[in-house]
Parts: C-alpha cells; sequence; structure tokens
C-alpha cells in the first residue's frame, strides 16, 4: 500500500497553456529507456531548448516547486506513463488544472499525485499570483477539497473513487499485491491447478 495522501503543501509553478500533450511533456525519443531514471531532467526538454532558459522549469524562482498550476486539457496526446513519471522525478507532488485528460489523470493517480480541478478563473489567478510571488505556498487540501494559495482559500474537484484512493492509500496497486503476498501464496496453494515447487 501506499501513504495516505491528505494534502500537498509547496510552493508552486505556473505553466500557461492548454492542451498540452504528453510529447511535450517527454519527447518520444525518451521512451526507449528502461527504466524512469533520469526522466525529470527531461521534461519539458523540447519547450525548454526553445524557451533559452525562461521556462518555468528551468526558472530559478520555481526550483523546488512540489504544485504544477496548468490550464485546459492538460496531458493530452498519447498514453505514455513516462509522462507523470517525468514530471514526478522533477518533483512535483500534486497538480492543480482546469481539465486533464483521462488516461494522464489515472496514471498520476497511480503513481501518488493528486490531479484536482478548479474554474479557469481560479487556475488564472493562483498562475497569476505564483508570477507575482513566485515563493507562495499552496497547499491542495484533498480533504476539504480546497487550494489554499497565499490568504486565499478556493474549491477544487476530483471524482470520488480516485480521492478515495489517496486519502485511503490504496492508489498503489503493486504496493497492495506486495503486502498481501502471505494471503496470495495461501489461496494459489488451495488450487489444484496450481503447482508451488
Amino acid at each position: 500500500m501506499g501513504s495516505e495522501i491528505q494534502s500537498v503543501t509547496g510552493t508552486g509553478i505556473p505553466l500557461a497553456g492548454n492542451d498540452v500533450d504528453t510529447d511535450r511533456i517527454i519527447p518520444a525519443r525518451f521512451l526507449k529507456s528502461i527504466t524512469f531514471d533520469g526522466l525529470g531532467e527531461q521534461v519539458f526538454i523540447d519547450d525548454r531548448t526553445a524557451a533559452q532558459g525562461q521556462h518555468p522549469f528551468d526558472l530559478p524562482q520555481y526550483q523546488g516547486a512540489k504544485i504544477l498550476v496548468v490550464n485546459n486539457n492538460f496531458g493530452c496526446g498519447s498514453s505514455r506513463e513516462h509522462a507523470p513519471q517525468a514530471i514526478a522525478r522533477w518533483g512535483i507532488r500534486a497538480i492543480v488544472g482546469e481539465s486533464f485528460a483521462e488516461i494522464f489523470f489515472g496514471n498520476c493517480v497511480m503513481l501518488g499525485i493528486p490531479c484536482v480541478t478548479a474554474e479557469p478563473a481560479i487556475v488564472e489567478s493562483i498562475q497569476q499570483h505564483l508570477q507575482d510571488n513566485p515563493q507562495m505556498t499552496l497547499t491542495v487540501d484533498l480533504e476539504t477539497m480546497k487550494v489554499k494559495y497565499g490568504d486565499l482559500s478556493a474549491p477544487v474537484n476530483m471524482g470520488d473513487g480516485p480521492r478515495q484512493t489517496l486519502l485511503t492509500g490504496t492508489w498503489d496497486a503493486c504496493g497492495q499485491l506486495l503486502a498481501g503476498v502471505a494471503s496470495i501464496r495461501e489461496t494459489a496453494e488451495k488450487l489444484p491447478y496450481l503447482a508451488w515447487h
């Protein structure tokens, strides 16, 4: 089982723009790696190269941020799990956005990264506050379903199923299997068609 995730607190990083696809998050040439190690350094690499040091993921004031703030249809495109892996390995622990592509959202939840949605005006307000005050602390609270930024607070949304898996720590399917190995082995030993040697 994974750890229970009630809230995530930290500084934030604003990434403006709609329809940011998984190929922009982590280009296809990085999908050949056998492990996800090193993907954090390559997150948004083509956009960052084109921005010549001015991309939010390169700006010094946003280094160490834990909460990514995005706009509409974030994570669209191919279903590559490398995209949330790269974001997580850069250091992001939660994402606030207007909307998320469904497969990207699911892949994030499986990594224990809450993706909450908010009204466009709220998202834009948070992004503006982060531009004006990069050291402002944000909190994504899954118990109260609010995002707190500076002295402000706003409602956020997340489906109840994914929210409950994060709150109860059951988001880590592999961890659940490993935690239940003794029970699985006991059941398997009772099955006449499985031979354990």
